[in-house]
Parts: C-alpha cells; structure tokens; sequence
C-alpha cells in the first residue's frame, strides 16, 4: 500500500483553498450523545475506535489495531451496531472494522458489542469509499457487509449511492477470493440497482438470496417492514485469483 495517501474527504481544498464540493454516500447528523451512549464512549472510546486522524499518518497500520494478524471483515455503515454486535460475537477469530460515520451510532455501538462480549471489533468514522480504496489491500477481506446503507431515494441523489459500479469494483477486489459481500435494503428501486450493478461486475458472483438468518431484525429493518416494504438480502461471492 502507497504510504502517500489523497486527502479523505472533507479535507480536500481547491486550489483557492475553499473546501471543495464532494459527492459523498452519507451525510453529516448530528453528534450529541445520550446518556447511555455517553456512558459507552467513555467505557470504550479509547480501546475500540480508530481516530479519524490516525489514518493520516504515513506509517498507519490497520492490524495494529488489534495487535493481532486474523482474518478481517468490514461492514459498512454499522448504525447503531445491532448487526455489528451479534455477527461479531459469533467470529471471534476475526478481526471485524465498522465504518460509521454518525458518532453517536458509534457510541452506541461501543455498549453492545461489549454487552455481547464482542471485543474483536473496531469503529473508524472516516469515509467507507476512501478507506476501501487507500487504507485496505487488494485481497485482504474475507466478509464485507453492507446492510441498508442509505438508498438516496430522489433520483438527483442517486449518484451518492454506496453501490456504483466504481464502488463495486474496488469493494470487489479488496475481497479475498471466495470472500463474500452482503448486502440487505428495504428499497425497491435500490435493490435492482445493486443486483444490474453486482451482476456486472467481473470479480462478483452472486445475486438475491433468502433472507440471512444470522443477520439479526435491526431497528432499522423493522421500519422498513412496518412501511410494508420487502427487504431485499444479497450475497456476491469474489471469485478469480
């Protein structure tokens, strides 16, 4: 991996030095805590979340992080960790890094993964996108998850969807061959838009499939089933060398 790394996003300037205008697949919230989530930063901020700027750094090192050589899973945007929690707590062998953006998600995350004795996991807030590509090496995941990320419902939004083929391309190959990438959405016209773009691209094999039964119910997903909408799970195996 290059040690010179682009700028992560919000941090790119034009030449004038304003802070240009970027199309990313999240946007900022808010980052007051409530008590509970207060209670889990201050318990567990400083064993399990990555800060932001340690990235910049020349010399990062992701493994370092666990101060162990395993098998690495990413999930991609982990809300407030009820997936994160349980999946985790079921690969102890594995090294698990959630991408999450929304700090007081992270916080929340911090009590249930302890709650479920799940401490192989580790929270980084910077973007998912640009950490794919500068921070993770070609082959290095064995599991990527990405459950109900944002699905940008106006069609002007459509651009700041996670899954392009851009983005697909470069989540594919960071997954070891036979590693494979799930994926669940409450929308529609997004889970189409995943399946033509997972389909087509050459490293994935893969398409709808029945619901994973390991993945529990999240908060999230009950919504979307109150809503009558149909939840849709995916799963795309990296195949090649």
């Amino acid at each position: 991996m290059s040690h010179v790394r682009p700028p992560r996003p919000h941090h790119k300037l034009t030449h004038d030095g304003r802070r240009m205008q970027e199309v990313l697949t999240y946007s900022r919230r808010g980052s007051r805590f409530t008590p509970q989530q207060a209670e889990g930063w201050a318990a567990h901020q400083a064993d399990w979340v990555i800060p932001d700027e340690a990235v910049d750094r020349p010399d990062f090192d992701l493994s370092s992080w666990w101060d162990r050589e395993a098998p690495l899973i990413v999930e991609i945007g982990s809300g407030i960790g009820e997936a994160t929690a349980a999946l985790a707590a079921t690969r102890p062998e594995a090294n698990v890094l959630a991408f999450e953006v929304w700090i007081p998600g992270i916080a929340d995350s911090l009590w249930r993964v302890a709650e479920a004795g799940a401490d192989n996991v580790r929270f980084l807030g910077v973007d998912a996108v640009w950490s794919l590509e500068h921070l993770l090496a070609p082959g290095s995941l064995t599991e990527l998850w990405t459950f109900f990320p944002d699905p940008w419902h106006k069609t002007k939004h459509h651009k700041r969807r996670l899954v392009t083929p851009l983005n697909a391309a470069v989540a594919a190959s960071r997954l070891t061959p036979g590693g494979v990438w799930r994926l669940a959405t409450d929308w529609a016209d997004y889970a189409t838009q995943m399946t033509e773009v997972l389909d087509a691209e050459p490293l994935l094999d893969g398409g709808p499939v029945e619901r994973w039964a390991e993945r529990p119910i999240t908060r999230f997903e009950r919504k979307g089933l109150e809503k009558d909408r149909v939840i849709t799970d995916l799963a795309y195996t990296r195949v090649g060398h």
